[in-house]
């Protein structure tokens, strides 16, 4: 990707689980940028789905409604390029595929579900950039709708990144069939912080060994919460960085628990559109400092959106791609490792698939590039971690490891194609058609790879498509022993091969001594 040509306008979407967020930024040279408008409109997509696992029609209407107002706007700027995400509600939702069509379909607007893990990376992008972090050690918290981001990192590099399902209107769902419309028994109240507790007592064991010097929280929740405490309990003038002690926060949940809906809504600083939710979001948080023995957060106006101001910067010329790539490999490895999986086998089979690949681009075979070739690469590494759970069907436990893990420099899409490219590495190949068009061709190398270290030993050095044409492909393996066990094994992939690439298989070996 070339650098933001100066005067680019590119603007920027976070479909959360509560709100719709636009930030619009013109750039300018290197890495600065103008941000023309930021915009906020509250939807409640996640409104009632997360018991059922299905977004609303009602839900799905009112987020294509605001996207589509969105683009519109977007477009008056001038913008030229939109960059879109979806997080907590619509990566859970069974139908996220139905929703992500009506956005392209509707509103033109192409977006991306983002794991978890990626989210908590993203929203680090975003407060981490304003901070002068000097030599500390940082924790940050986001509440959102659907999830909470724990991220605990350095000015180097996140120490921990941490996805939990605890959101402000999940709990509200969860805990309130009126939506806190009464006053709040404390006995309720309680009742959500320990939840909470709960659910944060594994992360607060990591964050505790990490001694973070200083806690920053972000999201609307906190900023309102803080805007709450700051008006009525605390003697500090608007202007002066915003913090909220733990004492503060506990006055303001017993106030705003002590008052029905419609009074809560007159309660100064508290924005209107969360009246109903701010107690979920009050002990999300209090329960988050209880567990992590904080006794004051400072808040940040920043997050999501800005974090993807900061990443789509990292992605362009000019800026080395080195950071965002090694980030994604340590991703791989870190998940290769926790499977115990065989890291000499992963590692020829990684190589033999993309010297195939190559070799498949030069003979005619696939005009796939660069992105594909790297996704192989993991799929390839990735391909056997389903023997954690059994040897039997495994490549269907890969898919499931894969498909269900967050690594951190990956989007949806992409953690999609490892896993389908993984879970056909064996027995039935991929239908035509299914997901990304990549993945059958990848899936084809994968197989071919998997056959030439088929007894572990790495016999095959190197393996490449020597030639093609329209009726035969020539696979030729170097081998300095007998591989009888690979050519058989390679052989029985001839049916496979004539499917995906509409030729015969023919083997040649060389190098036997």
């Amino acid at each position: 990707m070339t650098a933001p040509q100066k005067g680019r306008v590119v603007a920027f979407f976070d479909l959360g689980t509560n709100s719709v967020r636009l930030l619009v930024a013109r750039f300018e040279s290197g890495q600065s940028y103008t941000v023309l408008t930021k915009q906020k409109e509250v939807v409640r997509l996640g409104e009632g789905e997360f018991a059922r696992g299905w977004l609303r029609d009602d839900a799905m209407d009112r987020a294509v409604r605001a996207c589509r107002r969105f683009t519109d706007l977007a477009r008056s700027f001038g913008a030229v390029e939109y960059v879109a995400v979806a997080t907590s509600a619509a990566r859970e939702a069974r139908n996220c595929a139905e929703f992500l069509k009506r956005l392209q379909d509707e509103a033109g607007l192409s977006v991306r579900t983002v794991s978890g893990i990626e989210e908590a990376r993203l929203i680090y992008l975003g407060v981490s950039r304003d901070i002068e972090m000097g030599g500390a050690v940082a924790l940050f918290v986001d509440i959102g709708g659907g999830s909470t981001e724990i991220i605990l990192a350095d000015r180097e590099r996140e120490r921990l990144l941490e996805s939990l399902n605890l959101g402000a209107l999940r709990l509200t769902n969860q805990f309130f069939e009126d939506g806190a419309a009464d006053p709040v028994p404390p006995e309720v109240y309680e009742n959500i912080c320990r939840c909470v507790k709960d659910a944060v007592m594994p992360t607060a064991e990591q964050v505790k060994k990490g001694r973070a010097d200083v806690a920053y929280g972000s999201s609307g929740t906190i900023q309102n919460l803080a805007e709450i405490a700051r008006r009525s309990f605390q003697d500090r003038l608007p202007d002066t960085p915003p913090i909220l002690t733990r004492e503060d926060l506990r006055k303001t949940a017993a106030m705003l628990c002590s008052l029905p809906l419609d009074q809560r809504k007159k309660v100064p600083g508290i924005n209107p559109e969360r009246t109903d939710i701010i107690i979920a979001g009050a002990a999300i948080l209090e329960g988050i400092m209880d567990e992590f023995g904080l006794p004051e957060i400072r808040i940040s106006d920043r997050g999501l959106r800005d974090g993807l101001i900061v990443d789509y910067l990292s992605r362009q010329k000019g800026i080395s791609p080195a950071d965002r790539l090694q980030e994604r490999r340590q991703s791989v490895q870190r998940l290769l490792g926790a499977c115990r999986a065989n890291p000499e086998h992963a590692q020829t089979v990684a190589r033999l698939s993309l010297e195939l690949f190559d070799s498949g681009v030069r003979a005619g075979l696939h005009t796939f590039g660069a992105a594909e070739r790297e996704l192989l690469e993991y799929a390839a590494y990735l391909h056997d971690i389903g023997e954690l759970v059994s040897f039997s069907n495994h490549h269907l436990h890969s898919h499931y490891i894969i498909g269900n893990a967050d690594l951190p420099g990956f989007d949806r899409q992409e953690i999609d194609t490892i896993a389908e490219v993984a879970r056909h590495h064996q027995k039935k190949s991929p239908k035509a058609g299914a997901g990304s068009k990549a993945i059958p061709i990848l899936s084809a190398f994968l197989r071919l790879a998997e056959h030439l270290d088929r007894g572990h030993a790495g016999l095959i050095t190197h393996a490449r498509i020597a030639s093609a044409d329209k009726r035969e492909a020539t696979l030729e393996i170097v081998s300095a022993t007998d591989c009888t066990l690979e050519l058989s094994a390679i052989r029985s992939e001839g049916r496979t091969i004539k499917k995906i690439f509409g030729r015969d298989l023919a083997v040649r070996c060389v190098g036997i001594e």
